[in-house]
């Protein structure tokens, strides 16, 4: 093919046709499609130590190029990925200051005086893109005796609903004696290095333990990254977790369900905020709770979705709200709405954050470890104290 015609061809994969697709098993929404492509593009840097380009002689480099461009153009996408831009890539190239650092720019040689056809001359380009594969730097675990133990009492806690499995949040969750699941095969964390900040942003080398007996050295971002895309985080035995918020007895109290909505609200100031979830306590059925929403100011005048629910007990509905609030105080939507009558109201469980963080700060207050966390609304993460 005409390489003009086929670089034409990739810029106008306006429905991403030729965009590379990992096999998934359940459909992905756009914002986990989002996060893989951006991932995609890190693992280029990574690799190559550069973004990729619009070359029309590799379709693959310049899909990713093509990738990189139209998330750098679109400010949703921005501040989607903010908190996972290791290298820097949601920032623009800079501009050449001279026409000689053009030229020294110049890694496929267009520029040089030489014969037009060069151009579309085939060098130095390997036949398959390799991105790195953290699975192949997995290598046999020579104690791996002293663990096996550790996976099949973990196992076993599972299936007796002593741990659970919950979507990874953010690096803060990555611990020594931490468990998670990664393409679904268990993964402990024997060791964390020291840490390093770099520009903000903190890594340390792993000693990482898989349940088939390899281990990995991996670094703390990079185990981070992989979660993200497909991987669970195992919480901690309830029996070591505050004992009158999570043991359930014959003399305990169901108080309720905590759940977190999201508005389908028409209006152009509620649906346009990216991020934006209702925090709500109530204790009959969340569907009868929500009915008539189109109708109460709470939720803004308009129907709801429920995404997630907590079933919670011994809870003070009271507390609960006042502990979230202060939790997550600067993330809170600040709007007037007003009601069939006229009369102004102010919703006050309205909460402009990702919804990972959300479900996270729910769990941090039923276990009671929310007390060791804040959210830090400028990075979007839960941080320790």
């Amino acid at each position: 093919m005409d390489p003009e015609a086929l670089r034409k061809l990739i810029e106008d994969d306006d429905l991403g046709l030729l965009e590379i697709k990992a096999s998934q098993s359940s459909a992905m929404s756009s914002e986990e499609r989002l996060i893989e492509k951006f991932f995609k593009i890190s693992e280029f840097y990574q690799t190559h130590d550069r973004e990729p380009k619009k070359d029309p002689l590799n379709m693959q480099e310049a899909t990713l190029a093509m990738s990189l461009e139209g998330i750098r153009n679109s400010p949703e996408s921005i501040k989607a990925l903010a908190s996972l831009d290791e290298y820097g890539l949601l920032k623009p190239p800079p501009i050449p200051e001279s026409i000689e650092a053009i030229f020294e720019d110049d890694d496929l040689g267009i520029l040089k005086d030489d014969d037009a056809s060069d151009i579309f001359r085939l060098k130095h380009v390997p036949e398959q893109l390799d991105m790195p594969d953290y699975i192949a730097q997995r290598e046999p675990c020579e104690d791996f005796e002293h663990f096996e133990s550790l996976f099949k009492a973990c196992q076993q806690e599972l299936r007796a609903g002593k741990r659970q499995l919950l979507q990874f949040a953010n690096e803060q969750q990555i611990e020594k004696g931490q468990f998670f699941v990664l393409r679904g095969i268990m993964a402990y964390v024997a060791e964390v290095g020291e840490k390093e900040n770099k520009g903000g942003k903190v890594n340390a080398r792993l000693r990482c333990i898989f349940e088939n007996g390899t281990e990995s050295d991996m670094l703390l971002r990079s185990l981070a990254r992989e979660l993200y895309k497909d991987g669970r985080r195992v919480t901690e035995h309830e029996d070591r977790l505050l004992p009158e918020l999570n043991t359930v007895t014959e003399a305990d109290t169901a108080s309720g369900h905590i759940y977190v909505l999201k508005s389908l609200s028409q209006q152009t100031e509620i649906a346009t905020k990216a991020d934006l979830y209702k925090i709500g306590f109530c204790r009959g059925a969340i569907e009868e709770r929500i009915k008539n929403a189109q109708d109460e100011p709470t939720y803004l005048m308009a129907p709801v979705r429920i995404l997630s629910s907590f079933e919670c007990y011994n809870l003070n509905p009271q507390k609960l709200e006042l502990i979230l609030h202060k939790f997550l105080g600067h993330a809170c939507l600040e709007v007037d709405v007003y009601d069939h009558t006229g009369k102004r109201h102010t919703p006050r469980e309205w909460f402009l954050a990702p919804l990972p963080v959300i479900e996270e700060a729910i769990r941090l207050v039923i276990t009671g470890e929310i007390v060791n966390f804040k959210y830090d609304h400028a990075s979007r993460l839960i941080v320790a104290r």
